[in-house]
Formats: C-alpha cells, sequence, structure tokens
C-alpha cells in the first residue's frame, strides 16, 4: 500500500509538530549518511530546533568544520550559484506549477475544440453558435488535423512505393523479316500463296531442270524477264512480266 501524499504546510498541532520532527530529522541524517556512502562526496547536516539546546550535527563537529571551510574557500560566486533559500525555493515551485497549469489548459482547450469539430461536422452544432476565439481555435485545429492527415498519406504512399515489386516488361518477339522477292520464281511463289517459298518446276515432259538446290536456271528468268526469249521459249507459253499482248490465251493456261 502506497503512503499517502502529505500536504506540505505548516502543522499547528504541537505534540503531531514535534512527533513529525523527530521521525524527519532521523530520515534526514539517514539519507545524507546514504548519499556520502553512495557517491563518495563531502557532506554535513546541522539542524536547529526549539526542541534541543545543542544542534545536531552530522557526522560530528570535526567533519561539519571540513566541509564548512571546503564551501568557504570556493570562490562567491561557486558559492551562490546553487544556493537556495526559502524564498527562491518558493519562485521556483510556483514558476513549475505555472508551466504545468499552461500545459493542462492547452490540453483541455484542444479536447474541448475537438469535441466542437465534431459536433460540427455531425450536425449537432453551428459555427453560428460559436465565438471569435472558438471560431479561432477551431480553425487552428483543423489545421493541424488536415497535417496530420497529409503527412500520414504521404509517409503510406512512400511504405507502398518502396515495396511495390518491379514490373517485368516482356520482351518483344523478333519481327519476321520480310523476303523480296529478286527472280522470276519468286514472283510467282508470292503470287501464288502469299509467302515466299522455293519452287521446283518440271518443264518439257516431266524432266526437271531446277539445279540442286531448288532453284530456277538462269536460262528460265531469262526466258521471262528478257526481251531475247527464243521461239522454243515461247512455244512454252512464257510471257514479259507485264503481259503478252499477242498471245494472252498462252499466259491464262499457264496458270
Amino acid at each position: 500500500m502506497t503512503r499517502k501524499k502529505v500536504k506540505l504546510a505548516f502543522i499547528s498541532n504541537d505534540a503531531t509538530r514535534k512527533a513529525t520532527y523527530k521521525k524527519r530529522k532521523k530520515g534526514l541524517m539517514k539519507k545524507v549518511e546514504e548519499l556520502t556512502t553512495l557517491c563518495g562526496i563531502d557532506a554535513c547536516a546541522i539542524i536547529y530546533s526549539p526542541y534541543d539546546e545543542q544542534p545536531d550535527v552530522w557526522p560530528d563537529i570535526a567533519g561539519v568544520e571540513r566541509v564548512v571551510e571546503k564551501f568557504k574557500s570556493m570562490p562567491e560566486m561557486q558559492q551562490s550559484r546553487k544556493m537556495l533559500n526559502q524564498e527562491s525555493f518558493t519562485r521556483q515551485r510556483i514558476a513549475k506549477t505555472n508551466e504545468q497549469l499552461k500545459k493542462q489548459l492547452r490540453d483541455n482547450r484542444e479536447k474541448e475544440m475537438t469535441e466542437v469539430m465534431s459536433q460540427c461536422l455531425t450536425g449537432q452544432l453551428g459555427l453560428h453558435n460559436l465565438t471569435l476565439p472558438d471560431l479561432n481555435d477551431l480553425g487552428f485545429l483543423v489545421d493541424q488535423k488536415l497535417q496530420e492527415i497529409n503527412k500520414k498519406m504521404n509517409e503510406i504512399s512512400l511504405q507502398e512505393a518502396t515495396q511495390q515489386e518491379p514490373v517485368v516488361i516482356p520482351e518483344e518477339a523478333p519481327q519476321q523479316q520480310q523476303v523480296v522477292p529478286t527472280t522470276v520464281s519468286d514472283n510467282v511463289g508470292l503470287l501464288a500463296g502469299g509467302v515466299f517459298e522455293e519452287q521446283r518446276l518440271d518443264i518439257a515432259g516431266g524432266s526437271s531442270d531446277v539445279d540442286a538446290y531448288g532453284l530456277v536456271p538462269q536460262w528460265f528468268n531469262d526466258a521471262v524477264v528478257g526481251n531475247n526469249a527464243t521461239a522454243n521459249d515461247q512455244n512454252l507459253g512464257f510471257m514479259n512480266m507485264f503481259g503478252d499482248e499477242n498471245n494472252p490465251a498462252a499466259w491464262d493456261n499457264y496458270f
């Protein structure tokens, strides 16, 4: 069970005050002894009271004189740097309490404006019912909330961008090169099927006049595209690639 916090005020009852003095004095002497033992410092305690004729000292009179002489040997500026009396101690406590009070007022005001903002959003309260200080505080609170939302959205977007896996772009299939015909046999293959294929031609009763690679010999190309075609070639139905005006039926029968 925790001990109840004691109110720091003068004890008006004499018997209670005397009992409290004896108990606290003993505790103070014990704390000074613990401080010197644990931290290895020089310290002393001198206590005057109306209940004793002689002051209570710790550790003894010689120890107190040694510590006091050491203190007097210090420069005056260092002696008073951390020195406190009752007035300065009270001022420090008051300033600290005022800061705590201001902080608590700000927290309460923020909670109040948060509740007002919630009521305005739900239609329970109208802005026309608010005073000018309330409107200023409400506007400040709304701006603060918007900044927090934008900051959170930016953090989420950055986190998603870092976690997103890289997109793999598939490689494009190599395009098929278009074959440009260079001979009459190539033209015939393109006209017949749309796709070039090497063709073997049987001419004059089934005898093969193509070479070992399945290509049409040079005399066949010369007979079709040249102007010096022989009579034997013309009897086979060959013609110039732009048509034969003298024998159009031969071209049609050939195909």
